[in-house]
């Protein structure tokens, strides 16, 4: 096993109170339960330097497996893989969006389910992740958009070997990779949501050198903002040009054009210096509200911006 076996055990919080209330991964991991669910992770799971049932984060293969449990056991998913060198989710985070969108979507408190409500992601990736989630925890249905043609076959892999997605996740391949809406929003399409993760880095170099960063903690024993860390990523997935920001403010542009057929338009913005840029687009906009959301998770902070024109 890659953990060394201590008898003094870190102390670990048993409730994650920053994640959402109705999020399932705010407790610790239960190695033997998600090891019940899927027999591949045993082989990956052992004790860390406290003591701890754990799997080693810098292991690609056993976070992907542990994706994989974490999908079996949580969400009813029995087949789910990526193909090597794209991104690897880290789940608890990304169920917290969809949780917060729900949230937006409530209506005295009641949280709309059912495959009457529709979403779209923007750049759904070879993870399908977001559709899963959503799906699975309230009925949503839902357009899973992506540029990349071998992310985009994954995924309708992935959708078409659990039965129970075939009719709620349909994947649309976008023609362009230099548009967001345009080209896959069609004129008899109605979403009451839009969602995405934008691209957080202005250029390949950048990743790469982010990534780099992210090693060099696992080999000094720490591991950045908890255990979420995300391994691989294609181009698309990690960069823009222009960053995060340029992505943000094209993709307000482009709803402008489409406030009549979408409810809320969504994104996550990890840098907070994107948001005056947001704002001041946002404002020469013919918006009704603008709502900002904090997320965080370890100690990485995040945060959903949310505009609507009706």
């Amino acid at each position: 096993m890659p953990h060394k076996k201590t008898t003094e055990k870190k102390p670990v919080a048993e409730e994650k109170t920053n994640l959402h209330p109705r999020n399932p991964h705010r407790f610790r991991y239960d190695f033997p339960a998600l090891i019940s669910s899927c027999k591949e992770l045993e082989k990956f799971v052992g004790k860390n330097e406290y003591g701890n049932d754990s799997v080693n984060f810098a292991d690609a293969e056993a976070v992907k497996t542990l994706n994989k449990a974490i999908l079996r056991h949580f969400y009813q998913i029995s087949y789910w893989d990526i193909p090597a060198g794209y991104l690897c989710p880290p789940i608890p985070g990304r169920a917290d969006y969809i949780h917060y969108i729900a949230d937006l979507l409530s209506v005295g408190g009641q949280v709309p389910t059912g495959q009457q409500v529709r979403g779209l992601d923007i750049g759904t990736g070879a993870n399908c992740v977001y559709p899963i989630l959503g799906t699975q925890s309230y009925g949503w249905s839902f357009v899973g958009a992506e540029a990349d043609q071998k992310a985009f076959r994954n995924a309708e892999k992935i959708v078409a070997s659990n039965t129970q997605l075939v009719s709620l996740i349909e994947c649309r391949l976008q023609p362009s990779a230099s548009q967001i809406f345009n080209g896959i929003i069609q004129p008899d399409d109605r979403f009451d949501f839009t969602m995405c993760n934008p691209p957080f880095h202005a250029s390949m170099a950048a990743a790469s050198a982010g990534t780099q960063r992210k090693w060099n903690n696992l080999k000094r024993g720490k591991t950045p903002g908890g255990v979420s860390l995300n391994f691989g990523g294609q181009q698309a997935e990690l960069s823009y040009p222009g960053g995060e920001q340029s992505f943000i403010l094209k993709m307000i542009g482009e709803s402008a054009e489409y406030g009549g057929q979408c409810g809320w338009f969504t994104s996550l913005v990890s840098k907070k210096e994107t948001l005056p840029a947001a704002y001041k687009k946002l404002k020469t906009l013919d918006v009704s509200d603008v709502k900002t959301i904090s997320m965080s998770q370890g100690q990485k902070v995040s945060r959903m911006l949310a505009w609507t024109f009706r």
